[in-house]
């Protein structure tokens, strides 16, 4: 499997900056609140809202924020009413872009999209125009610390990981979605270090691009990625 590429590992050290200035803090809690509000408050019983939660560790994210977060979600206490939205389209020289966002404001959003894509030479299209180049899987990335890529390999090897992939400072690990939690475990008591576990939109094939083109082409996607709106942007530049 293809996909990890130049933005992944971007959006990776961004997502580190963020949490440092709290401004990962909104858009994991807009979607604890979503995720308690579909599947429960109980991380027991809610695989998802478990994985947000130990996100929220990793970040150094007050457990009293998450607490609301949920209770906003089972509706224990009034919040806002947020909304899955799925946008696909053509960035700057053809490369696919897949963007999820959480809005409490539909015509605000999908307008803020239209603006992003049309004012860096791109398309905004219709569902299920570019998701199909992408797959939706589980995402690990581990800490290399000292272990290998081949020592990975015999360890998950009876858990049918999708794609194990050497990425400079961690292994990014591709796995089916409904593994993501037992293969998390399994990493844990080997007593590695998990830099960040969760569902991404993974590209079967990636596009190269020039050094000047690439460069628009992540210009492009730190803004869509800065949109109040929008939790994940993904593509299939390599």
């Amino acid at each position: 499997m293809a996909g990890h590429n130049k933005w992944s590992q971007i959006k990776h050290k961004k997502a580190k900056e963020d949490a440092k200035k709290g401004k990962a803090f909104t858009k994991l809690l807009k979607e604890i609140t979503v995720t308690a509000r579909d599947g429960g408050g109980d991380p027991a019983h809610n695989a998802h809202l478990r994985l947000l939660l130990e996100k929220g560790k990793m970040i150094n994210m007050p457990q009293d924020n998450a607490i609301r977060a949920i209770k906003k979600g089972t509706g224990e206490l009034p919040g806002v009413n947020y909304q899955e939205y799925l946008y696909e389209g053509y960035g700057p020289h053809g490369i696919a872009v897949v963007v999820e966002t959480l809005t409490d404001n539909k015509n605000r959003t999908v307008a803020g999209m239209r603006k992003l894509f049309s004012s860096n030479n791109g398309n905004l299209g219709e569902s299920g125009s570019v998701s199909w180049m992408f797959a939706h899987l589980g995402v690990i990335r581990v800490t290399k610390n000292n272990t290998t890529e081949d020592q990975l390999f015999e360890l998950l090897l009876d858990h049918d990981p999708e794609d194990i992939r050497d990425q400079d400072e961690y292994f990014t690990i591709s796995c089916d979605p409904k593994k993501i939690t037992e293969i998390k475990e399994i990493l844990e008591k080997q007593n590695l270090t998990i830099e960040s576990a969760g569902l991404e939109w993974v590209a079967k094939n990636t596009t190269e691009l020039s050094d000047e083109h690439a460069e628009k082409v992540l210009s492009f996607l730190s803004e869509l990625d800065d949109h109040e709106d929008v939790q994940n942007v993904y593509t299939n530049l390599a």
